[in-house]
């Protein structure tokens, strides 16, 4: 019976070294070991982002293990060196393989392995011997007769002493160890036919460099561009809608290369539909495809899972953008105690300047935004209070929670950066309309320093026109020394009682109630309730809960006299005292001390849009992908070939004897099953049964 070596060729030269390096190669246990540090490699892959922006990985890991990663080539894992060492020591060992072991399978499935004796044939596990009263040759045709009605090969063999009739069946298993090594290298050369491996020659050899900066597409030098004659690629095109584009973006590990496109896309309406919670559910692209080469124009409908397919090149429907969407915002300042208001412009994509300190970067906006407003783990922009808990109120969070699903559409919302003269960037994210949270109506602020990090928000309450005016005109007047003197004069008026009033004891109270918003208003090193905290710490322990109540309650009563001090001078009535306004301050007051977080000098709050949608399509080159198919399709048989066709041969050798003829049946399988052990029952009764 044949086996299948585990060992390599062996060269016949005098050089050890080189006939030992050979045989590994060619080894089975050499390819086995490629295939599972392959594996290895492919699970890296899996589990680590492959090919994103460099600072995303220097924020996951830090700059020290950034550099461990990046020599190591982890973020472009299926293009590394190494990979493509293994990819190609692999394709070698197990060509080789096949070379070496397909001849002998070949042979052997041709093989009637006719030269067995009578004796060897006894030391078979699976025997049996009958006598009939048949001449020899009469018998080995019978038997011949019925092995081939059970479906086997059969072949005569005359012998001295006897003869021998030799079958076969299921001798294509051979085929399943070809068919399946096969697979292997097809799939890999196909896998190479599509790697980056040709760019990287034109990068090598022709000089081609990505492009690290930024500016206009046309304007980017030959040396990043890819030519028409680029045999693979994967890039990404972005068209908004009424523009076009006749190029696509190669990411790189360090920059982009631009591969020329030979034909324009040009798209006319990006379509998408949506779930009753504000879900995408289908999104489609409707384009007009102009071929550079004849000049001829056509329409075409690119969704998902529904590609173009057009001269060699597959365009896919991969996600959608915003493509400029025009911005108009109201800005209100954050910072010192003027509150005048102030209108701006922006367009997704650009930036705009704020003063001569700050920049605005416009990253996106959305027209809608699905929410989990059940959520009441909220982050918020505090970093971090002391002492009493009373003051660390956690604010809303507009992030989705996966076990609540209190989906809801919470309108549009803006995104931008704010860049500072040195560079330093932060996010923030701002939303249009007022939403319920815990209960509450208020406007959503976010923001982050760090794209890695997630949102946190402000909550700015909504007063009663729905707006941030009021909440703005309380922060400008507690920056504001004189309206604080004035609303702490109110406070002590309405806090002592008129029978008892003293004017000392007047004098006193409004001392505190402007020592009470001085202390909140902060300074630089802190402000709001951690500033309160950092005072209460003075206080003496056994002291600090009565003390706590008395300087919340005048802080409380003065805050109310500020607002309406501040509504006084912008000519508008006193609000009146009820719950609802209480509620107002109460909320106003927990967002007054969040946002000294905020870390921003002004709050953006957008009021008007003009939507501009884009699509973002993939468009590819994959000749490798037809190679590919049929590595999958040779793998499907071998596998097929290898676990459902059993190879099973059985020799009867056939003497004569004083009653006619003596026959000694021997069967044997390269895997035995209990079919096999059935199918041996089976012969066994029917072959020896008389004609």
């Amino acid at each position: 019976m044949s086996t299948t070596s585990t060992t390599g060729i062996r060269l016949h030269t005098r050089r050890p070294l080189l006939n030992e390096a050979f045989e590994l190669l060619s080894s089975m246990r050499f390819a086995i070991a490629l295939l599972m540090m392959i594996a290895i490699a492919a699970i890296i892959g899996t589990i680590m982002q492959q090919n994103q922006p460099m600072p995303n990985y220097i924020n996951q890991f830090g700059p020290f293990w950034f550099e461990v990663f990046g020599t190591l080539g982890l973020y472009a894992v299926y293009s590394a060196w190494w990979f493509l060492l293994m990819m190609a020591f692999l394709v070698t060992s197990t060509t080789l393989c096949i070379l070496r072991n397909t001849p002998k399978m070949m042979k052997d499935m041709r093989s009637w392995r006719e030269n067995v004796r009578e004796q060897s044939l006894r030391n078979f596990h699976h025997k049996v011997e009958w006598q009939a009263p048949l001449a020899r040759a009469a018998l080995a045709q019978q038997t011949a007769a019925r092995l081939s009605h059970a479906g086997y090969q059969t072949k005569v063999v005359e012998k001295e002493g006897g003869t021998l009739v030799a079958a076969k069946r299921g001798a294509a298993n051979k085929f399943g160890y070809i068919f399946a090594h096969s697979a292997i290298v097809v799939i890999c050369v196909g896998g190479l036919l599509d790697s980056d491996v040709p760019i990287r020659v034109q990068e090598w050899v022709l000089g081609k460099e990505p492009f690290k900066g930024s500016g206009v597409i046309a304007e980017i030098p030959a040396k990043h561009r890819l030519g028409l004659g680029n045999p693979t690629f994967r890039g990404n095109a972005m068209v908004p809608e009424g523009q076009a584009s006749d190029t696509a973006v190669i990411p790189r590990a360090d920059g982009v290369l631009i591969q020329q496109l030979p034909f324009t896309l040009e798209l006319k309406k990006f379509n998408i539909d949506f779930y009753s919670t504000g879900m995408p559910k289908l999104f489609a692209s409707e384009v007009l495809v102009r071929d550079h080469e004849t000049g001829k124009t056509f329409p075409a409908t690119i969704e998902v899972n529904k590609p173009l397919v057009y001269k060699g090149l597959a365009v896919y429907q991969s996600s959608f953008e915003d493509g400029g969407s025009k911005l108009k915002l109201t800005g209100y300042p954050m910072t010192g105690a003027q509150s005048a208001k102030f209108a701006m412009a922006g367009e997704v994509g650009g930036s705009t300047r704020l003063d001569e300190a700050y920049t605005v970067e416009w990253s996106d906006f959305r027209p809608f935004n699905v929410e989990n407003m059940a959520s009441r783990d909220a982050r918020d922009v505090k970093k971090g209070e002391s002492l009493d808990s009373a003051f660390a109120r956690q604010l809303g969070s507009a992030a989705k929670n996966a076990n609540n699903k209190d989906l809801k559409n919470v309108g549009p919302s803006v995104q931008y950066k704010l860049r500072d003269k040195t560079g330093q960037a932060r996010e923030f994210q701002n939303y249009m309309q007022p939403v319920t949270v815990d209960g509450a109506t208020v406007f959503l602020a976010g923001v982050r320093s760090s794209p890695a990090d997630p949102f946190s928000y402000l909550r700015i309450p909504a007063d009663d026109e729905h707006s941030v005016r009021d909440w703005m005109r309380l922060r400008a007047a507690l920056q504001d020394p004189v309206l604080r003197g004035q609303a702490a004069q109110a406070y002590a008026r309405r806090a002592m009682p008129q029978s008892s009033r003293a004017e000392a004891m007047e004098s006193q109270l409004a001392l505190s109630a402007t020592k009470s918003l001085e202390i909140f208003a902060g300074n630089a090193q802190a402000a709001g309730f951690v500033a309160v905290s950092r005072f209460l710490e003075k206080v003496p322990a056994a002291e600090q809960e009565k003390a706590a109540d008395i300087f919340m309650k005048i802080l409380n009563g003065t805050l109310w006299e500020l607002w309406q001090a501040a509504r006084a001078k912008d000519g508008l009535a006193p609000a009146k005292a009820d719950e609802p306004h209480a509620r107002f301050l109460q909320l106003a007051t927990n967002a007054l001390s969040d946002s000294f977080f905020y870390g921003a000098p002004v709050y953006l709050q957008l009021d008007e849009f003009t939507q501009v949608k884009a699509s973002v399509f993939q468009v590819t080159r994959s000749p490798g992908k037809a190679v590919v198919y049929t590595g999958c399709a040779l793998l499907v048989l071998g596998v097929f070939a290898m676990f459902y066709i059993r190879e099973r041969r059985l020799w009867v050798w056939i003497r004569d004897d004083d009653k006619g003829a003596h026959a000694l049946m021997a069967m044997s399988t390269q895997r035995r099953t209990l079919d096999f052990d059935k199918e041996f029952d089976t012969l066994k009764r029917q072959l020896p049964q008389s004609a």
